[in-house]
């Protein structure tokens, strides 16, 4: 994979946006028949003169037989056609639109070209509107057409916060479209008078109108009908090329497919315990859905909204390295190393992989904000608790409350400024958080004692202002693990914020309520210790069972973090200062 993948994609939405343009503004003349013929060929001939000059040309054809050729190229690389229904509706529909558009195409653009006449609307919609076969066809050219170009920009615009605002006023105007160029061309053709009782007329005579071609040939509007031997010749040539490209994008699949069914499988591990096999050359989506499992996937493996994004466990080392494509989404949404686009990554050897987005997602889920979306990462979690809050309210007014509350809050977040720590979130008359997350595991080790320390410092100088105030000194609890843990924007829709959620979260919770019962400061794990390269022997150590864990955790119980060293006493006030009160 490489940068023509962008290239691919910024062709393909651009070419149709352009297709889109230019199928609107035709339609949209086509309701002006509601006014009168005149209106029409007044706004066709406004419109035709940027169309047919060299770059209206240019752009028109060359988006045409672009995006035609592009969507060739995406049916030829799609390793299973299993997809969801909108996108074999769009399949199916703009594959619809070159068959029921080469007649008129050979009835109007041959007559232009190859004659030298300028069909107008009254020629174009009499031959029309005269001919039971022709009339159907064009009605299902609009109704083909105009639902391939609502499906295309509806799944191009719904990732856009502005379009889901106006989407619901969007749906008249959808409906409306096509049934006012039906009600306008009916209209026409009761002004022209096309439809006869005599079936032996299929012209009224004042409409057989003859006019004299550049070489001086006299010729009438049923010279410009399909069936003109010209014309014929170019419908069919534009059907036998249609459908040339078409089979032999088909017989390239089958061959491609029956030659790498030779080869050895692509096996993969999904998080749910399914084992998928898959051929070389597929991407993940793509063996996700050939085994039927539900993936989220909102803009239909295009690489444009990320939301089929997984984690990747083992064989992630082995992947080559994201497309441009993949980088740009992956690095618009700050994903780890490890997470990859299940759309763009086509893996050769097993691998193991966890879906980070729910299979059901939608539109309106996918762009609200919060909900858990981040990536996993080593962190340090520390759980601090103001006690006897609860006994101090009783005695207190609840301006006091509030007062020592919020003091506590102040002096604890400028703890964890200075500590290079994280707040995370707010529980009751406690905080968690965060080290480790830009200083790394170790950095955040020792970050997190220091900040356990400086804790014990605020409260201490606190309870040394208030000491006539208090009947009794503030005390925290404190509990400190770490460990592996999804970081990331959580939480409700009107109040996201940058937490984490894991084990070592909880673990860190249930450490600080142990602090009670052992009547202690902190509890603090041997692995925070560890990785800190601190020494705790001085402390006594136990395991400590939490609970729904089978396994028990070795914790240091600290009744007075100021005697912690870590190496820089000397940049502290002395322990024993503090500690009064």
């Amino acid at each position: 994979m490489t940068k023509l993948s962008l290239i691919e994609r910024r062709l393909r939405i651009t070419t149709g946006l352009i297709l889109a343009t230019y199928i609107v503004i035709h339609l949209s003349n086509h309701t002006l028949g509601l006014i009168s013929l005149e209106a029409m060929e007044v706004m066709r001939k406004f419109v035709t003169q940027f169309w047919r000059s060299w770059i209206g040309g240019l752009l028109i054809y060359g988006s045409l037989l672009t995006h035609f050729g592009l969507a060739l190229l995406s049916l030829y690389r799609r390793t299973t056609l299993r997809m969801p229904v909108w996108e074999l509706a769009q399949l199916l529909l703009g594959l619809s639109i070159i068959p029921l558009l080469a007649g008129h195409v050979a009835a109007t653009w041959g007559a232009r070209v190859l004659m030298g006449f300028d069909v107008n609307y009254e020629y174009s919609l009499s031959g029309i509107l005269s001919n039971d076969w022709v009339l159907a066809r064009q009605g299902l050219l609009l109704i083909v057409a105009w639902s391939h170009v609502v499906i295309g920009l509806h799944f191009f615009l719904r990732l856009f916060r502005w379009y889901r605002g106006w989407k619901l006023h969007l749906y008249p105007v959808v409906i409306l479209i096509p049934l006012l160029v039906v009600l306008s061309i009916g209209r026409i053709g009761i002004e022209l008078e096309v439809w006869q009782p005599d079936d032996d007329i299929l012209l009224k005579d004042s409409y057989r109108k003859d006019f004299v071609l550049p070489e001086g040939n006299v010729e009438t509007v049923e010279a410009f009908s399909p069936e003109k031997p010209a014309n014929k010749i170019l419908h069919n040539s534009i059907l036998i090329t249609f459908y040339g490209l078409l089979l032999l994008t088909l017989a390239a699949r089958i061959i491609r497919e029956r030659t790498k069914k030779r080869k050895y499988g692509v096996v993969i591990k999904h998080i749910n315990g399914q084992i998928l096999k898959g051929l070389p050359g597929q991407t993940i989506l793509e063996i996700i859905r050939s085994h039927s499992i539900p993936h989220a996937s909102l803009c239909g493996g295009r690489g444009r909204c990320a939301t089929c994004r997984v984690r990747v466990g083992q064989g992630c080392l082995d992947l080559e390295k994201p497309s441009a494509l993949e980088k740009s989404a992956l690095e618009l949404i700050g994903a780890a190393p490890n997470v990859r686009l299940a759309c763009q990554t086509r893996p050769l050897l097993p691998i193991e992989i966890t879906p980070l987005m729910p299979a059901d997602l939608n539109v309106d889920s996918e762009w609200r904000e919060g909900g858990v979306s981040g990536e996993e990462r080593e962190i340090v979690a520390l759980f601090v608790d103001l006690r006897g809050s609860s006994k101090f309210s009783e005695h207190h007014l609840p301006y006091d409350v509030l007062f020592i509350l919020n003091r506590f809050f102040l002096e604890m977040s400028d703890t964890l400024t200075e500590s290079h720590g994280h707040y995370a979130q707010f529980e009751g008359d406690g905080l968690l958080a965060l080290y480790g997350l830009e200083r790394g595991l170790e950095q955040g080790c020792q970050d997190v004692l220091r900040g356990a320390i400086e804790m014990q410092e605020k409260i201490n100088q606190i309870n040394q202002k208030l000491k006539n105030e208090l009947k009794e000194p503030l005390k925290i609890g404190i509990g400190i693990h770490c460990g592996l843990a999804i970081v990331g924007t959580m939480g409700p829709p009107t109040a996201p914020n940058y937490s984490a959620i894991g084990d070592c979260i909880n673990a860190a919770a249930r450490l600080q309520t142990k602090t009670k019962e052992l009547e202690c400061i902190l509890v603090v794990s041997d692995e925070v210790v560890q990785n800190a390269g601190t020494d705790f022997s001085q402390f006594p150590s136990q395991q400590i069972s939490l609970q729904g864990k089978q396994k028990s955790v070795l914790t240091y119980v600290v009744k007075n973090p100021l005697i912690i060293s870590i190496g820089d006493e000397a940049d502290r006030p002395d322990a024993a200062d503090l500690t009064a009160g």
